[in-house]
């Protein structure tokens, strides 16, 4: 299983994602994914027993999800949809290094509980 240790300012190891995970079929969690973990549990998918990523907030009714499948016909499906921006895309993708990148950059526009707001720039 994989699994992401975080510390906090004091050394200490902090328990469960601070904005969201990223789970696979298989049971890997990543908290709070970077690029190049998406990449990894993207690269781990397979056509029998591990078949789809999904990252969202850890909350009882999140307000937004990403998921990325395999498809039978080769190549991926990902879903991002996002209730409180009223988005909803699907879309296919063949190249993992392209879906990581795009989910990354989706993920860091995401509003999650605990992050800090983001704020304009007076420059």
């Amino acid at each position: 299983m994989l699994t992401e240790t975080r510390v906090d300012d004091e050394g200490k190891a902090m328990m469960g994602a601070q904005y969201y995970g990223a789970d696979s079929e298989n049971g890997d969690r990543i908290d709070d994914p970077s690029e190049d973990a998406l990449f990894m549990l993207i690269s781990d998918l397979n056509d029998s027993d591990n078949t789809f990523v999904v990252v969202q907030p850890d909350a009882d009714d999140p307000a937004w999800f990403a998921s990325v499948a395999v498809l039978d016909e080769g190549g991926y499906e990902i879903v991002r949809r996002d209730t409180t921006r009223n988005e909803h895309e699907v879309t296919t993708a063949t190249s993992i290094n392209d879906i990581a990148r795009d989910l990354t950059i989706w993920l860091a526009a995401r509003d999650s509980p605990g992050r800090p707001t983001k704020q304009a720039s007076n420059f």
